[in-house]
């Protein structure tokens, strides 16, 4: 039923399929990579509590439900809880808290 030709067309639209999807798993973890400072939420929240002493009750301790810093961080469109406390540290004006 298929001829010499079709076969060669069927092998190198095959071929052409997963060299794109070697290329697409190699390329695309690159593109998908996470925060610079995984832990920047914990390292700036424990700077500020040990420094200005006006954080670090949990939210489950408070009366009034919380959003959750995963979707604070998503509502400010930030990836990861870790990239919004990178940018807190740097808009909050404080010397004390930083993400190394």
């Amino acid at each position: 039923m298929f001829t010499t030709k079709n076969k060669r067309t069927k092998r190198m639209i095959v071929s052409l399929v997963m060299t794109f999807l070697l290329v697409a798993i190699t390329v695309v973890p690159v593109f998908a990579a996470g925060p610079t400072n995984p832990n920047c939420w914990g390292v700036v929240t424990s700077q500020r509590a040990s420094t200005y002493h006006d954080i670090g009750a949990h939210a489950s301790s408070q009366s009034t439900p919380r959003l959750g810093l995963g979707n604070v961080a998503r509502l400010f469109g930030f990836d990861h809880v870790s990239d919004l406390g990178s940018f807190l540290a740097s808009v909050d004006g404080l010397d004390a808290t930083h993400c190394p």
